[in-house]
């Protein structure tokens, strides 16, 4: 092999820092919250963050809306909303009104 080829001894050493600071930083978050299960500031956070992400995702999908894409996003605005009231189940509100936005941006635009 090559000079600038690094030794088998090398890559294995790469590869278990690799894994262990993968290993570590996926259970970080599990042990800061069983570190903070009582806590009020996380009580605080589950009950605004949903609302939060939102309202992110609204502003976010609304910025660019111009002449031509009001009505879809309209569309699956609406859409949005009337699920989420109905069911009060943000995933399934999230994905018929991408459905509807899709559907709509496909014979309105």
């Amino acid at each position: 092999m090559p000079e600038s080829v690094p030794g088998a001894g090398y890559v294995l050493g790469a590869l278990a820092v690799m894994f262990v600071v993968t290993v570590a930083l996926r259970a970080a978050p599990f042990l800061a919250l069983s570190a903070l299960k009582n806590s009020a500031f996380v009580d605080f956070l589950g009950r605004t963050m949903p609302a939060g992400v939102m309202m992110i995702l609204v502003m976010y999908t609304l910025r660019d809306v111009g002449e031509s894409t009001w009505l879809p996003a309209t569309v699956g605005l609406a859409g949005t909303i009337a699920v989420h009231l109905w069911r009060r189940n943000a995933a399934l509100s999230t994905v018929v009104g991408t459905g509807l936005y899709l559907v709509a941006s496909a014979f309105w635009t």
